[in-house]
């Protein structure tokens, strides 16, 4: 019996089976864990409901969700309360602005839409579910996961307004932890290394992201969606029943490095 059996978890965000979110299914399934997914249009569905079977989840157990709707958020709740008395596990695996404002210059490529957009889904649709999710989760000794990148706190090129964004979701993780914590609710978020996602495709320059990130990671190396699944169970699990308000860095050790001196230098 895995440390997460008995545990309802509701995941948004798989977008493949290359996502941080499958990665993260992948081990709450193997732990023991009953799992509900979102998707978020009829493009990506079957992706998601594929995922579902292979883990052997109840493939009635999906909703379309559109994270910049609060009907189609609410929607997701009343329907998973026909199925499920409570939600133990809300992870929030959402993350998006238009691709033009992902390269070159911050300045130059920023606009009012872009900031606009970059936070309604990237940072305000966390507060969003977390509100909606609250009736169900409320008294449940639940747990609340976002996924963040260290751009948050530091400048990384061409991530530009996402890196905004970033920011204002660790800061919405922390307030969240404080407001839920007496209702019985942890929030926590994991600062994922540079990992090869649908998402990251969007980045430009990833590939260099990826390659500095081998250099100075002190693992020498990326990390994987397996990786961030298991520490994401973690922290989802009982085992992790005092921790609240954190972020925990799974990117083999880059975010400590200050300096990196090429080998023959």
């Amino acid at each position: 019996m895995g440390f997460m059996a008995g545990k309802k978890a509701l995941i948004v965000g798989v977008a493949s089976d290359r996502s941080i979110a499958s990665g993260i299914a992948e081990a709450f399934a193997r732990e023991g864990a009953e799992i509900a997914f979102t998707y978020q249009n009829e493009k990506l569905k079957s992706r998601v409901e594929k995922l579902s079977a292979r883990l052997g989840q109840n493939t009635d157990l999906l909703f379309p969700c559109d994270v910049t709707s609060d009907d189609e958020i609410d929607a997701v709740f009343a329907e998973l309360g026909k199925h499920w008395d409570g939600v133990d596990v809300l992870i929030h695996s959402v993350g998006f602005a238009p691709r033009e404002q992902l390269a070159g210059g911050f300045t130059e490529s920023i606009t009012r839409e872009g900031y606009a957009i970059s936070h309604d889904i990237s940072a305000y649709s966390l507060a969003a579910l977390a509100k909606a999710a609250l009736p169900m989760m409320e008294g449940r000794d639940a747990a609340i996961l976002a996924l963040t990148y260290d751009a948050a706190t530091k400048v990384v090129p061409n991530y530009n307004v996402m890196g905004l964004a970033k920011a204002s979701l660790e800061s919405c993780v922390r307030f969240l932890a404080a407001d839920l914590g007496p209702k019985g609710i942890r929030v926590n978020q994991i600062s994922a290394g540079a990992v090869k996602t649908l998402a990251a495709a969007g980045i430009g320059g990833f590939r260099k992201m990826q390659n500095y990130a081998v250099k100075a990671a002190p693992l020498r190396r990326t990390v994987t969606i397996e990786e961030i699944g298991n520490a994401a169970a973690f922290l989802c699990s009982d085992l992790a029943s005092g921790i609240t308000g954190e972020t925990t860095f799974v990117d083999a050790g880059v975010n400590i490095m200050g300096m990196v001196f090429d080998d023959d230098e």
